[in-house]
């Protein structure tokens, strides 16, 4: 049965920091896989990156199936963006690591995608819509990236800010 981790929120330092890559995809890295599956299905969101539960390697999992839909998750090893199209989306992102805070986001609305699936195989996949804000999302965290980098200083101050008084005040 998967595990489900604790979701570690900012200002933790490992959040700002690269992922390791993924030598070879075995038994204990599929493991990984499913528990980051389970744990983003309980959080609820609908992408989790393998340094939000504090692990420092290059390992994503996504899911943008609405409700009603059925479950049509995507999970990516060392996945490195090939391409983004000129045309732009804007869409409110969140963060499992960032909660209750969302904000506009403007990235390319088409991403062409290099990445190892649960087999170890390599695939290549263009995602659309949703799915590219989601796995330029991902890739981010993958790269020490927030989606509240693409705000404005004085909101991203403001929000981590507030979280790190959050944090002081927890641990009292």
């Amino acid at each position: 049965m998967a595990s489900i981790y604790p979701i570690i929120t900012i200002p933790d330092p490992v959040l700002r920091t690269t992922a390791e890559p993924v030598e070879r995809v075995d038994d204990e890295l599929r493991t990984l896989m499913d528990d980051m599956l389970a744990t983003m299905y309980d959080a609820p969101g609908v992408g989790l990156a393998a340094p939000q539960i504090g692990i420092s390697r290059r390992v994503i999992v996504m899911d943008a199936a609405r409700d009603e839909d059925p479950p049509d998750p995507i999970v990516m090893a060392n996945p490195e963006i090939l391409a983004l199209s000129d045309e732009l989306r804007t869409h409110e992102e969140g963060c499992l690591s960032i909660p209750e805070v969302t904000a506009e986001v403007e990235r390319p609305a088409v991403a062409r995608v290099a990445f190892l699936d649960r087999e170890g195989k390599p695939q290549e996949v263009e995602l659309e819509d949703i799915w590219a804000t989601i796995v330029q999302h991902e890739i981010d965290h993958l790269n020490g990236v927030l989606f509240i980098d693409y705000l404005s200083r004085l909101k991203r101050d403001m929000i981590v800010k507030k979280f790190t008084k959050h944090k002081r005040a927890e641990a009292m």
